[in-house]
């Protein structure tokens, strides 16, 4: 599009005078020690950034960006460094700070492909390894800071590769593997060429399946001088780059910070399948969780129109307040323990649906010491120690929620429970009974297996081919509560019915429980902390100090909320710092409306 043309479409969105041409720059670095926005130039959007350099520089100043990373290599193509170092200098000239990066996918020779379903390398093979360890000796000199982005991984089934496995599990040996080839290819070699460099890990959104691939994120998040997280979470309808769910942004970011809580200094989304709200969605996800930093991949669809960054650009102050008040108080709510390399089974992504329903969970790869509610799903079993850490917890007087697969993996528990052991055995059901009426699901709620409670008091039954199995129960033990969640996300056969690797595979009935369901469910994780809200499910709720309530209605419909803050002093308001709508507190309670895709930041006064 013509650069008259781009100015004019962004003054029409953003509300501004095309001739304050250098208004989005100043505001951005007025504010870059809140939240600082960079984007990133692929290898081949590097070697034709000249064509309409003066264009591009004017948009991004626009936009709000003031940091650009240059890709120097991408499957098979390498920038040439006469022409990398001219742009480097381009944009340093013009104020933008600027980072170097790369792809590890293979092309034109460069390396060896792996033998396996994704474009990614054989990093056993020699060749790949000295391919690229010659393009970081080249790249390093010329930058401060160099990422490497989402590939440094592996699903290579070479005979090669297994030889090299041996006896060892795919897992192990992939993590070993990488982990060696971090040190040996990428990190030995640039600090040799510039020992000043600051050489980064972008870890992909795909937590629950990192060490299938080989990221061992505790190891390399202890190699690399800095780590930056993907929260490109996309549109949720779709299957196109699976049906992530826009909590996960915040599950990955916040997990992975707490692995490498001095190292974790940016997000990373991209635009796509992505339309302007599912884009700008991202940015609040990332900001919520923690991050002042923002990358967005990449520079040919900002330049390209896409919608959603004159959004992000018309949001960059609200962003900004929100990064500076959470950089003060982190989002707080119920740990959910998911230790570093742990095994998902049956719950791979169920944080990301659970955070849906409007559970304010925050992840963690450290078992919390003091926690007055704790989510423990299948990965928290990966912990040895955990049942004794378990019994100390309830001994404290805490609730625990447990899902049917950490069950499976702990039998032991299962007394505290007050139900059985249960065996695993997923079934489908097709509604769930409310007072006795049975209120259907679409796509069907997925149960872990037929859940028999013994003691435990159940809150939520599912009707599976005419009967009733327990899907919520809750009971008093050891001094606590526990409850139980008979739920069941994906298996391997639900990847492999629709080609899918990485992300979540297909739609769950979940979050399509009827409100009086999901109120019950949220009720089980919050009560403990004096916290409860009424709202349909694709309502997200995120406090943050005392004060501050951050809601997000993900639905295409506005939604009617009941909210009971834990703060409840005498004559308080709550002010929207959106709108400075003043909400207020009625028989301890909010009452208030969220727009369709809309979010309000609630704030006592």
């Amino acid at each position: 599009m013509h650069r008259i043309a781009w100015l004019i479409l962004f003054a029409g969105i953003v509300g501004m005078p095309c001739a304050a041409a250098e208004s989005g720059h100043e505001r951005a670095l007025a504010r870059q020690d809140d939240l600082r926005l960079g984007v990133y130039l692929t290898a081949g959007a590097v070697d034709g950034v000249f064509e309409a350099r003066s264009a591009s520089v004017e948009l991004l100043r626009e936009y709000g960006f003031t940091r650009v990373i240059l890709e120097v290599y991408r499957s098979g193509h390498v920038v040439p460094p006469e022409h990398l170092a001219g742009v480097l200098d381009y944009f340093r000239d013009n104020g933008f700070d600027v980072a170097g990066g790369i792809a590890t996918t293979p092309g034109g020779g460069v390396g060896v492909p792996q033998e396996g379903p994704l474009s990614w390398y054989n990093w056993q093979n020699r060749k790949t390894r000295d391919d690229l360890e010659r393009i970081m000796r080249s790249a390093a000199p010329l930058f401060d800071v160099f990422v490497i982005d989402d590939f440094l991984c592996t699903d290579d089934l070479s005979q090669e590769s297994i030889a090299a496995k041996g006896e060892l599990p795919w897992d192990k040996y992939r993590c070993d593997l990488m982990a060696a080839v971090a040190q040996e290819v990428f990190i030995a070699p640039a600090k040799q060429e510039n020992p000043d460099l600051t050489i980064i890990v972008k870890f992909p959104q795909w937590y629950d399946r990192f060490q299938l691939h080989g990221y061992a994120v505790d190891r390399h998040a202890a190699q690399f001088d800095r780590v930056w997280v993907g929260t490109e979470t996309r549109g949720a309808r779709t299957q196109r780059y699976g049906f992530v769910q826009p909590y996960e942004g915040f599950v990955n970011y916040r997990w992975l910070a707490s692995i490498a809580p001095e190292k974790t200094e940016c997000a990373w989304f991209d635009h796509g399948d992505c339309d302007a709200l599912d884009f700008v969605d991202q940015a609040y996800q990332s900001v919520l969780a923690g991050a002042r930093n923002i990358c967005v991949f990449d520079y040919s669809d900002v330049v390209g129109g896409h919608p959603g960054c004159a959004l992000l650009a018309q949001q960059f102050e609200q962003l900004a307040d929100l990064a500076a008040a959470v950089r003060l108080d982190p989002v707080w709510g119920i740990p959910a323990y998911k230790p570093a390399g742990s095994d998902a089974g049956g719950d791979l992504y169920l944080m990301d649906f659970v955070g849906m329903l409007g559970v304010p969970l925050v992840p963690t790869a450290a078992f919390p010491g003091r926690a007055r509610s704790l989510f423990l799903p299948a990965q928290a079993a990966a912990d040895p120690e955990i049942l004794g850490k378990l019994q100390t917890h309830l001994a404290s007087g805490g609730r625990a929620i447990l899902t049917a697969g950490f069950l499976s993996r702990v039998p032991d528990a299962a007394d505290a429970a007050g139900v059985k052991p249960i065996v695993l055995e997923p079934l489908k059901a097709s509604a769930v009974l409310l007072d006795g009426e049975s209120a259907p699901v679409r796509h069907g709620l997925d149960l872990a297996g037929r859940l028999d409670a013994t003691q435990a008091e159940v809150l939520l039954e599912a009707i599976c081919s005419d009967s009733a199995v327990p899907f919520l129960t809750r009971h008093r033990a050891q001094g606590g509560e526990v409850a139980v969640l008979n739920c069941h996300t994906f298996s391997q056969a639900d990847f492999d019915a629709v080609g899918e690797v990485l992300l979540a595979p297909r739609q769950l009935g979940l979050l399509e429980l009827p409100e009086t369901a999901a109120n019950r469910l949220r009720a089980a994780f919050m009560e403990p902390l004096d916290l409860a809200m009424e709202a349909h499910t694709r309502v997200t709720l995120q406090p943050f100090g005392e004060r501050s309530l951050f809601v997000q209605n993900y639905n295409e419909e506005p939604v009617s909320i009941l909210l009971r803050p834990v703060l409840q002093e005498s004559g308080i308001m709550y002010r929207d710092r959106f709108t400075g709508e003043m909400v207020p507190l009625t028989d301890g309670c909010l009452h208030f409306e969220v727009g369709s895709r809309a979010r309000r930041w609630l704030e006592a006064r």
